[in-house]
């Protein structure tokens, strides 16, 4: 998967967590995981831009990690969701498992750069 895919793959995730949180029933909690959800799920694809546009391999390794926790990030707090009972896991299950799947492949990628 080349970077212009995973833009389009990390915009597409950013923009279904946009569409969670707002249908999210309203209340202090969900409000506020919502909250967090929707910073950490933006957020990987905005830094992942960013990334992309690195100038050196230590920068692009610095940015890509912050990827990495916010793609896993989303991963808690869609978990959180769930556990505690607010939606069901038909819900989330894309949600959650392009989270997981992000957070590997974001993972892998800074490991990749860390090892030239």
């Amino acid at each position: 998967m080349d970077s212009e895919e995973l833009k389009k793959r990390t915009k597409l995730f950013a923009l279904a967590v946009i569409r969670f949180v707002e249908s999210l029933p309203r209340g202090k909690t969900a409000d506020v995981m919502g909250g967090q959800l929707l910073r950490a799920g933006t957020s990987v694809a905005a830094n992942y831009r960013s990334a992309c546009r690195a100038r050196s391999r230590r920068d692009f390794v610095s940015k890509i990690t912050i990827v990495e926790e916010e793609a896993d990030e989303s991963s808690f707090w869609l978990e959180m969701f769930l556990e505690a009972g607010i939606v069901d896991r038909t819900t989330i299950s894309w949600l959650l498992s392009e989270a997981k799947e992000l957070t590997a492949i974001f993972t892998a990628s800074g490991r990749t750069a860390k090892g030239r």
